[in-house]
């Protein structure tokens, strides 16, 4: 961290920490106010960032890896720095049918940018949403989570034209440092969990020609108690005793 990026983040921290107090005194949880103290802190940064789950972390007196973990979890927090007009189309069923394919082509070739993309000078970032529950007035959209209705090329071009003029009616998000090319962490959806990885099939660990679940499934034959006081119809636990005799040799027997 920066000292220039160290002193923009005490002054933002020193600007919130009263509303940070006063939101962990209305719970009888103080972990419950994690929440709103992350949405408190992206309302001034324009994002969540490492400096603000830290604090987030110290006033809850919670692990830094439980403050991470919620902010990953969400995904209107922003864990990198995004444009200061987050543009979401819908590309939800009842959009689609009422012209949002053409409609996100469309923003696409204005802004030159694509899915979870932002535009070099740092004022859009583009995003395609699910549904946004808004269908009798599709195609829809937010910005900055206001929602836009009945889009069409030329509301488009009005509604990008007064963003760039600063005149556009919603505001724009705070910026306090410069996005990149893409805001989305890959590690969120490119890596497995260490309890996957290293495994034949990390999706399905335990499944018939899988060996990798072999240890899980002993515990559950040597110990069938918690199961049997909370039945479940997953399979592996249904079944665990079928996919031992499966995919593990008999004692003795040769691998």
């Amino acid at each position: 961290m920066t000292q220039e990026t160290n002193s923009v983040f005490a002054e933002i921290y020193q600007r919130v920490k009263p509303e940070c107090e006063r939101i962990i005194a209305m719970y009888p949880q103080s972990r419950s106010a994690l929440l709103p103290m992350l949405h408190l802190f992206q309302s001034e940064e324009g994002w969540v960032s490492p400096e603000a789950q830290r604090a987030c972390a110290e006033m809850l007196d919670l692990p830094p890896s439980v403050v991470e973990s919620t902010a990953s979890f969400y995904s209107l927090f922003f864990k990198r720095p995004v444009g200061k007009y987050m543009l979401q189309p819908c590309r939800g069923i009842g959009c689609i049918i009422n012209g949002a394919e053409e409609a996100m082509a469309y923003f696409r070739k204005q802004l030159g940018v694509g899915h979870y993309e932002t535009t070099d000078d740092g004022l859009f970032s583009y995003e395609e949403v699910e549904c946004l529950a808004a269908c009798d007035r599709a195609p829809c959209m937010q910005v900055n989570l206001e929602f836009v209705y009945d889009l069409t090329p030329e509301k488009i071009d009005a509604m990008l034209a007064a963003m760039r003029a600063g005149t556009y009616a919603t505001p724009p998000l705070p910026q306090t440092a410069k996005p990149g090319k893409t805001w989305h962490v890959s590690y969120e959806t490119g890596k497995k969990a260490a309890g996957a990885q290293g495994v034949s099939s990390p999706n399905d660990p335990g499944g018939i020609g899988d060996r990798s679940g072999v240890s899980m499934l002993r515990l559950i034959e040597k110990d069938p108690y918690p199961i049997d006081v909370r039945p479940t119809r997953e399979r592996l636990v249904a079944d665990g005793r079928q996919v031992l005799e499966e995919i593990v040799p008999a004692e003795g027997e040769s691998h």
